[in-house]
């Protein structure tokens, strides 16, 4: 097609005025940047994410139900549940405010009990406390790693857990540490303490009741259908909470953020999509002469302007595949180049005590990298549509009268 033909030499040629062969290459490596920029961001934003619901998924199970005044028919109601095929395993647990006595100080903490033999198939509590808590019998407790800082408390001391009834009563326990635990986030790990269900049961006076049932599912992201089926299921006075409503202000403000700055970092390639209109609207203004000959010989404004709007295509395209492979190329070394940098400046550019990772989570995906791409070619051809209906209104006598 003659279109593509003129669009492409128009591209490629050497053009007369330096200053538009400028701006278009400008105009290629905004679009580059933009989309670089864009596919990084995201994919590091997405690797924050995936890491922050493995470590609200690891403390919580899938799904809980609780029931006021707690469960005494646990263990028939545990055998309903996981009988249901999308649950994997449940484990009750007894969990509740106390305070920590150590050393003099006096803190707040969320004591969990639970229990040892099926809590690994429901969270990851066993798994961050290591092979201690299979020896949670008795009159032991795992703290959390900050909590334990904070404190200045050692593994081996002996501390007082208090529950508070009212001001005279109150039930107390002096429980020796065993261990730590590390969950990579710092408000579970300076806040929690975990022991056996039996020491929870006495602590808060629960008898043979507990507090709720942890459930681990199939698919912890298709958690809603089953949440809604176990409502209609059991009824009330039980509530059926998912690990999304536990720490719903989290993962809302995590997609929240994504959004933003996607459209933020869009603003980017739009910027670069101003110079390519810029450019454009120029070389209609160079190519004058050669519009009102096309004109001449029978070209119609429906041609000229899909000349232009293919040479704004072009540039996008080359913006766009520059920018994407770059983006993919730098997401996947992240890491390396955070490493190269700290090593030429000195500055951590990750530390690792504040954002509690060793290395920069990363996840590229095909959809997001898709989506960018899509969005930038949007731009690059709607930056494109008035230089073309410009160059279509041109008069072919006018174009070559003064040429």
């Amino acid at each position: 097609m003659w279109t593509s033909f003129i669009s492409l030499k128009y591209f490629l040629a050497k053009r007369k005025e330096g200053m538009i062969s400028l701006i278009g290459g400008i105009s290629v490596l905004g679009v580059a940047l933009g989309v670089v920029a864009l596919i990084v961001v995201i994919s590091v934003m997405n690797g924050f994410d995936a890491e922050v619901r493995e470590k609200i998924i690891g403390t919580y199970a899938h799904l809980v139900v609780q029931k006021e005044g707690g469960i005494d028919d646990h263990p028939a109601l545990i055998s309903r549940i996981e009988s249901m095929p999308e649950v994997k395993s449940a484990a009750g647990f007894v969990t509740g405010q106390a305070v920590l006595r150590a050393k003099g100080s006096v803190t707040g903490i969320l004591l969990k009990g639970i229990d040892t033999e099926k809590e690994s198939k429901v969270t990851e509590v066993i798994r961050y406390t290591g092979e201690e808590a299979t020896r949670l019998k008795g009159d032991t407790i795992i703290l959390g790693s900050e909590l334990m800082k904070n404190e200045r408390i050692s593994v081996g001391d002996t501390v007082e857990v208090v529950v508070g009834y009212s001001l005279t009563d109150l039930e107390k326990s002096g429980l020796k540490v065993i261990g730590s635990f590390t969950s990579g986030r710092y408000d579970y790990d300076a806040h929690m303490a975990v022991v056996g269900l039996p020491t929870a049961r006495k602590l808060f006076r629960t008898g043979q009741k507990i507090t709720g049932i942890g459930l681990r599912l199939e698919n912890a992201m298709k958690v809603s259908g089953i949440k809604s089926r176990l409502e209609s299921m059991l009824k009330y006075p039980y509530v059926v909470r998912s690990w999304m409503d536990m720490d719903r202000n989290l993962v809302s403000a995590l997609a929240l953020e994504k959004k933003m700055m996607f459209i933020l970092l869009a603003l980017v390639i739009m910027v670069a999509c101003f110079n390519i209109a810029g450019s454009l609207m120029m070389m209609v203004m160079e190519k004058t002469r050669d519009i009102g000959i096309l004109r001449a010989i029978g070209a119609n404004s429906r041609g000229i302007s899909l000349v232009f709007l293919l040479q704004g295509a072009m540039t996008g395209l080359a913006g766009v595949m520059l920018g994407g492979f770059g983006g993919v190329f730098l997401a996947r070394r992240v890491n390396a180049a955070a490493d190269f940098i700290e090593r030429i400046t000195g500055f951590s550019v990750f530390p690792n005590d504040v954002y509690y990772f060793t290395e920069i989570p990363v996840k590229v995906t095909a959809p997001d990298v898709g989506t960018i791409i899509a969005v930038a070619m949007f731009l690059a051809l709607a930056a494109g549509l008035y230089p073309a209906w410009k160059a279509s209104r041109l008069d072919p006598v006018e174009a070559i009268r003064y040429e």
